[in-house]
């Protein structure tokens, strides 16, 4: 355990694409995420300081939501592939605007693409330091890195929406449809309200067929003209 990073700490730190994020708000409920850029995101400031970007992301803000009411942060960054080790930062964190930081940090790589530029910086002062053992870290070997079709490099901290992700999970479109059943509200229906409008649905079809066979005999001209008519 060391309340500093040392020499190879720093220089771990300096090489990683990746970590591990964890934050609490001010009642202790947690929350996980993960952080990812080109090696060197992860800025070491001085061997009691880091500092990592933050671009827009998901719109959920838990992880900088937790941090303004509870700075206690922690770090977890594993090399998969190379040393198969892991290194602990826990510390303090505060939120820097991206103008202060560069004054502060006048040295900072700028991207050239606007909407790959940090918002936000995360300063941690670390409080401890220690390893991960290898014991149980796969070995993963990357492949070689996709191209991009729009610029031909990782996306990083791109605002574009589909290659975010977008929608994957599908729940944005299960809200929409949702919604969009009579009688229901926007949020997830249950077994009985499936079954409620299931039954409306039908007495909608029947009261149209009804209509078809009036229609014969000189009767309404409406009629069931399919599910979507």
């Amino acid at each position: 355990m060391s309340e500093r990073l040392n020499d190879r700490m720093r220089e771990f730190v300096a090489r990683q694409e990746m970590f591990f994020l964890a934050t609490a708000d001010g009642d202790g409920v947690c929350d996980n995420s993960f952080r990812a850029g080109p090696p060197g995101f992860v800025q070491v400031l001085d061997d009691r300081t880091i500092a990592y970007p933050e671009y827009r992301g998901n719109g959920v803000m838990a992880s900088l939501g937790n941090i303004r009411e509870n700075p206690h942060i922690a770090l977890l960054m594993i090399d998969f592939s190379r040393d198969r080790i892991g290194l602990h930062v826990n510390g303090q964190a505060r939120l820097v605007s991206d103008e202060v930081m560069r004054v502060v940090q006048p040295d900072l790589p700028v991207d050239p693409v606007p909407g790959r530029r940090p918002q936000t910086w995360v300063e941690v002062t670390v409080d401890e330091a220690y390893i991960h053992c290898s014991k149980h870290i796969p070995r993963l070997v990357p492949p070689p890195r996709a191209v991009d079709a729009a610029d031909g490099e990782q996306a990083w901290g791109t605002d574009d929406v589909k290659r975010k992700g977008g929608d994957y999970f599908g729940v944005a479109a299960e809200r929409t449809e949702a919604a969009a059943l009579p009688g229901l509200d926007a949020a997830p229906p249950d077994r009985e309200s499936w079954r409620l409008e299931a039954e409306r649905a039908l007495a909608r079809a029947r009261r149209g067929t009804a209509g078809v066979a009036g229609s014969a005999g000189g009767g309404s001209t409406g009629g069931f003209r399919g599910w979507f008519a």
